[in-house]
């Protein structure tokens, strides 16, 4: 898609938000987006105009916009940008839950779970100088940098990784989990 095309999604995605979406959307970039810019916003192609400046969103660069659509129960907007996103819903959400367990149970483990899910040792040393301090985001992190560049694999991959590094627990507790929805 070139740039014209992704303006036009962008517009078409901006005109279909509601303002309620659009409230939550700006919530879900907290931290990205600063108050007194978050005031400023009442449409989308502002949101998403805020976006690119902090290249969170770009032509190749569709993924963050993707999660938030998905996150405010609008695939179908996540799709417009991201062709495979529909396809993917189901895996997508099966891959948050996971996540969730993941974040919450992995702790000082995150660089052997890195490696075990495929990243260097350099994805693993800017992730560890992005977050030196706090274990939760290291592991995020460690999540969001593996689903870019193995964006293929699902949760039996992650599953396998906590087993191959003795978190056998956290596999049970993800596996409960993706039981239970």
């Amino acid at each position: 898609m070139d740039s014209s095309e992704f303006n036009a999604v962008l517009l078409s995605i901006s005109e279909q938000l509601s303002k309620e979406q659009l409230q939550s959307m700006v919530f879900l970039c907290k931290g990205i987006i600063t108050k007194k810019d978050s005031e400023k916003i009442d449409t989308g192609l502002k949101l998403f105009t805020l976006l690119m400046e902090r290249a969170k969103l770009g032509v190749d660069n569709t993924d963050f916009l993707c999660e938030k659509l998905e996150q405010i129960h609008r695939p179908d907007l996540a799709a417009k940008i991201h062709p495979s996103a529909e396809q993917c819903h189901g895996e997508n959400a099966k891959l948050n839950i996971a996540s969730d367990v993941i974040v919450n149970n992995v702790g000082k483990s995150w660089r052997k779970f890195g490696r075990k899910l495929g990243l260097t040792e350099v994805h693993l040393e800017s992730i560890a100088k992005k977050h030196p301090t706090d274990l939760m985001e290291t592991v995020v992190e460690v999540l969001k940098m593996w689903r870019k560049i193995k964006p293929e694999e699902g949760e039996n991959e992650l599953i396998k990784a906590l087993r191959d590094c003795d978190l056998n627990l956290t596999a049970d507790k993800v596996e409960e989990k993706l039981k239970d929805q």
